[in-house]
């Protein structure tokens, strides 16, 4: 064993004339402990969060949208083979998006009209399963009106449930015996979809692509194609990818520009809480610090003899350091433990219930080991940079001031 771990290990073990040095020895441990569990338990939650929303945006929107230039994209076949081909697509459908106006018996809003097919293979709406789409959004019968899938809030705001009509007026006109007036066709509500998110809850509804395109009057056209990728976080540069195989006249959206506003926030709020939770530690480093200088003037004598014995001002040094790192270190290992436990409890039985303002019913906790190891990583820097000053302070004594003195 090297000297200075074995002398450091005495100094932690031997009892002290001063009992208060060892208190704020065993409250350092504690403090650090305690920093580090709370940051483990909130970047969990943070993570969580991040992908809650994550998970509903991509249950609601492709992750790469091609559309063409002047408002709509011709030959949308011939695009989707030409897409299927790339390395990196899973599958690809064609929309159409527009703005509407609906109305019903119980009231009037704008709203953001999405036609999809109901068998493409990804199509996919947050919270209602496939086989309900299809059904909600098939092809009617004669006589029958085409089915319509609201978003929850948006249909609180019409007062209208499921069975209900609601009339959607489209932006293009038509000529009439009165002169020029909007299209308008009469839905049957047939769904009610809910995301948590209020931007799509309450301003978005789906349709059949054909009865989109006849409102729209897009013909043959359709406002762009959606793109399923294998990997979400490669969006931006499969995109890139996209634009410059099809050239002049198209471009691309992926999910991350869409929504960048909200992951931006998330990233910002995770790096915040990260600083304020830092300063716990940070004040149980200050601990070790006091600790460590009450511990260098009640050795002082101890440190002089081994001075005159030989040790080297950097073994004294080493000595103090390692003192302070154990107490990091003891004090890191039970935050981490205790941190991964409680994530792992909250996990396991989501005991904490939010209220309806936010879109998750339970705590989101999502225990990720590279935030883990960063958040040890840096308590243990914080309680390194803690025992410079003390090791400084103790290797520049004078042995035969200290042991005349001492």
């Amino acid at each position: 064993m090297p000297l200075e771990l074995f002398i450091a290990g005495r100094y932690l073990r031997a009892r002290r004339k001063q009992g208060f040095i060892s208190l704020i020895g065993i409250l350092s441990v504690f403090g650090v402990a305690l920093g580090v569990m709370a940051l483990v338990v909130v970047i969990a939650v943070m993570s969580g969060a991040e992908t809650d929303f994550r998970k509903r945006i991509l249950g609601l929107e492709p992750h790469v949208l091609l559309m063409g230039q002047g408002g709509g994209l011709q030959n949308p076949d011939l695009a989707r083979e030409m897409l299927e081909k790339m390395p990196g697509v899973a599958a690809t459908a064609p929309f159409v998006y527009g703005k509407v106006v609906l109305r019903a018996s119980g009231g009037m809003g704008g709203a953001f009209l999405r036609g999809i097919d109901p068998s493409g293979q990804r199509v996919s709406i947050e919270g209602v399963d496939r086989e309900s789409i299809m059904v909600q959004l098939k092809v009617p019968e004669a006589g029958a009106l085409p089915g319509i899938i609201l978003g929850k809030n948006l249909a609180s705001e019409l007062g209208v449930i499921i069975g209900d009509t609601v009339q959607v007026m489209s932006p293009e006109f038509m000529l009439s015996p009165v002169g020029m007036l909007p299209k308008v066709r009469r839905f049957q509500v047939t769904g009610l979809f809910s995301s948590g998110l209020y931007e799509y809850d309450g301003a978005l509804c789906y349709v059949h692509i054909e009865e989109a395109s006849r409102l729209m009057g897009m013909g043959e056209k359709v406002t762009g194609i959606g793109i399923w990728i294998d990997d979400v976080y490669a969006a931006e540069s499969l995109g890139e990818r996209i634009r410059a195989d099809f050239g002049w006249g198209y471009w691309t959206r992926n999910w991350m520009e869409m929504n960048k506003n909200l992951f931006s926030a998330l990233k910002l709020e995770k790096a915040a809480m990260f600083i304020i939770l830092t300063l716990i530690i940070l004040v149980a480093a200050f601990n070790i610090a006091s600790s460590l200088i009450m511990l260098v003037m009640e050795k002082t004598r101890d440190i002089s003899i081994l001075m005159a014995m030989g040790a080297t001002r950097r073994l004294v040094r080493r000595i103090f350091v390692i003192q302070g790192m154990i107490i990091g270190l003891m004090g890191t290992i039970i935050g981490v433990a205790s941190g991964v436990a409680l994530c792992s409890f909250l996990e396991r039985y989501p005991i904490i219930r939010l209220p309806e303002a936010y879109p998750f019913t339970t705590l989101p906790v999502l225990l990720e080991w590279g935030d883990v190891l960063v958040i040890g990583l840096a308590s243990l820097a914080i309680c390194f940079f803690s025992t410079l000053y003390p090791a400084m302070q103790a290797s520049r004594l004078d042995p035969v001031e200290g042991i005349r003195y001492g």
